[in-house]
């Protein structure tokens, strides 16, 4: 049986995770279109910045969060002065460094979908009449939803594993910041904490292999895997 503690631990992983996909949806489906489907000046260089965090150490992700989003950093400090937001030592900075290292692998899935969409069901709807924001709707979203769907399961498993960034960024706070990761770190400190290592092991390993269970089965509804 799990502790109170442990059960404020699953909770508050499940927290950070949710709203860090929840606030990096967008960003992600808007960064994949603009991948696969633009031809911009430095669209090499936007894409290299947008796996960075996947080959950086994330220690460095987050100290480089904590230099932005510090308080005197050029985005914390005025978020701090003028709305009274603050990001240091609160779960919500948490949720920001997991989504910043779930971004590459939600773009990635989600770009992979977008540029499986064949475009001559776009041109025909177009054809047929339908202005671009409804050929998009009724055609380019239900063909990509699969695999957007399977990138946001992706990235959701990703941030409940996140430390490095974490534990740099927010540091390891009881009910604050101290998600499942962070949990098992503090126990395998503590004489005795086996045991409640093991608990939290288990139960990380089953929520990843939920999460790539269904992005494998999400991915195998996408268009092109559905021929």
């Amino acid at each position: 049986m799990l502790s109170p503690a442990e059960w404020e631990v699953i909770g508050l992983s499940l927290k950070v995770s949710a709203v860090a996909i929840a606030f990096m949806l967008p960003v992600a489906f808007a960064l994949a279109w603009v991948l696969a489907r633009t031809r911009m000046p430095g669209k090499l260089l936007l894409d290299a910045l947008i796996h960075l965090p996947l080959v950086l150490p994330p220690v460095v992700t987050g100290w480089l969060l904590l230099l932005a989003f510090g308080t005197n950093g050029p985005i914390g400090g005025p978020l701090a002065r003028w709305l009274g937001v603050s990001l240091m030592f609160r779960w919500t900075g948490a949720a920001l460094a997991a989504a910043i290292m779930a971004l590459p692998l939600m773009v990635r899935a989600m770009r992979i979908s977008i540029e499986n969409v064949d475009r001559r069901l776009e041109s025909a709807a177009r054809t047929l009449g339908a202005s671009k924001m409804r050929a998009f709707a009724s055609v380019t979203l239900p063909l990509a939803l699969p695999g957007l769907l399977a990138g946001t399961v992706l990235g959701f498993a990703r941030s409940i594993g996140e430390f490095g960034a974490t534990i740099t960024f927010v540091s390891n706070i009881p009910g604050e910041t101290r998600t499942l990761p962070l949990a098992i770190y503090t126990a395998l400190q503590l004489p005795g904490g086996e045991t409640a290592v093991t608990r939290l092991a288990v139960i990380a390993v089953v929520l990843s292999l939920l999460a790539l269970a269904a992005s494998e089965w999400l991915v195998r509804r996408s268009p092109r895997n559905a021929i």
